[in-house]
């Protein structure tokens, strides 16, 4: 079975056009309903939304969707993704669906589902929700219809989970953190699990207004956060995305650290204490080379999958891994969560800090990155990846940086886009192929 709506991160698009309409999720609702429909007991789905303006559309044709089929609904509100993951498995329901588009401005949205066991949908269940969405909806006698009601209690349940994950006897007494939650899903629980511990906090993008979702702010555009970090003299700096599920820090000189040297630190922590499992850590095709070549040194593997967290969350428990992530800040750590957890995985790293008795800029940086230059390309439709010129010219690409480096073409899956990225030791010769290979294939796009 093919999917069609479902990308790398669940459904994502324009609000209130194509597959991010009130009738077509009202649709995925009552397919993923029938879905997830399985013996005689009352079914139940959870729902969490990040704070775009479109959330107030898209909860209540869900919500409508599910009852229609026979489950009841429990409605968390704005709550990061990984909260609604907890949640769903921690109420023993069904299905849990997030209304995010995570990262993305907020004229998009979408939609993410859950599985009863906390996990990301696999592509064959996606792709068999798609097919049911083809049929007549299995609607559910009018005495058997689903109920709604909120969980007034679901940021202190996931405030609580979150402190769990710090260790035993350590607080962040005497540190000043910033943290930017992009004026997002974690607006209210990041501050709060941040001072609770006994940190400083000087809060950022904590005033939602449903348009202002990853504006200037963020780990996606960080520099309010790095600025904010010099300017109150801050000893660290965490920045979340839209949907809290990733994260990008900066140490007390306001200098970004990624996710590739974040996943550095965690594994190398968690294999000095004996924590780390599987030999090595899980990372996508865009984890730098610098990474795989540190982890080496450590006796460890780096173990590469496609792009999206789902991906390297699949390969983790393949291998039994139980760190693992991507370049972008989606860091996933499996003792604790079941998909990418920025909060928990800043904690990982402010533990680390503080158990070391050094400054965030010498405990951060562990490896010297290679020189990374990604493109994108923008298209309508077609397939100038299949084109004989623009695999001819890929491949010679490759060639021309043998074992020195790496090319990476990929069409995106929550854009309209073919990403072109090239590394090397070379800054110069991967910036000429990267330009070469954009001009190329945007010349074949255009062309249709």
């Amino acid at each position: 079975m093919k999917r069609e709506l479902f990308g790398t991160d669940g459904i994502r698009g324009k609000a209130n056009e194509g597959a991010v309409t009130a009738e077509t999720v009202l649709q995925v609702a009552m397919a993923a309903g029938a879905q997830f429909t399985r013996g005689e007991h009352r079914h139940l789905v959870v729902i969490g939304k990040d704070t775009r303006l479109s959330g107030y559309m898209l909860e209540p044709a869900l919500t409508a969707g599910f009852i229609a089929v026979g489950m009841d609904v429990v409605l968390l509100g704005p709550l990061p993704t990984p909260a609604v993951a907890m949640l769903t498995r921690s109420l023993r329901a069904d299905l849990g669906v997030v209304i995010s588009a995570s990262h993305n401005a907020y004229e998009d949205n979408g939609i993410k589902l859950f599985g009863p066991d906390g996990y990301k949908l696999s592509d064959e269940v996606e792709a068999a929700i798609e097919a049911r969405m083809a049929e007549p909806a299995e609607l559910a006698p009018s005495n058997k219809l689903g109920r709604a009601r909120r969980l007034d209690d679901a940021i202190g349940r996931y405030i609580e989970f979150v402190k769990m994950s710090f260790p035993k006897g350590l607080r962040l007494d005497g540190l000043k953190i910033v943290v930017d939650c992009a004026n997002g899903a974690a607006y209210r629980v990041a501050p709060t699990v941040l001072y609770e511990l006994g940190a400083e906090v000087v809060p950022l993008g904590v005033g939602p207004d449903g348009m202002n979702i990853n504006k200037d702010c963020g780990a996606t555009k960080p520099l309010l956060m790095q600025e904010a970090v010099v300017a109150h003299g801050a000893d660290i700096g965490i920045a979340l995305d839209g949907d809290a599920d990733r994260l990008i820090v900066a140490c007390e000189h306001g200098q970004v650290v990624d996710g590739d040297q974040l996943m550095a630190l965690v594994a190398r922590a968690w294999q000095e204490s004996g924590a780390l499992r599987g030999g090595g850590l899980v990372a996508t095709v865009m984890s730098n080379l610098g990474l795989e070549r540190y982890l080496e040194g450590l006796a460890l593997a780096l173990y590469r999958t496609p792009v999206g967290d789902r991906y390297v969350v699949e390969s983790m428990r393949e291998r039994d891994c139980n760190v693992g992530g991507e370049q972008s800040g989606h860091i996933v750590l499996s003792d604790y969560t079941t998909t990418g957890d920025g909060l928990i995985a800043a904690l990982q790293v402010l533990a680390a800090v503080i158990q070391s008795g050094r400054t965030a800029s010498e405990v951060t940086r562990l490896f010297d990155p290679l020189p990374q230059i990604m493109r994108n390309v923008r298209i309508n439709g077609g397939a100038p990846l299949e084109d004989q010129r623009v695999q001819k010219e890929i491949e010679a690409a490759k060639a021309a940086l043998g074992n020195a480096g790496r090319v990476l073409i990929r069409k995106s899956g929550t854009e309209p886009l073919i990403r072109v990225m090239a590394e090397g030791e070379d800054e110069a010769k991967i910036g000429a192929l990267v330009n070469h290979l954009v001009e190329t294939i945007d010349a074949i796009a255009r062309r249709g």
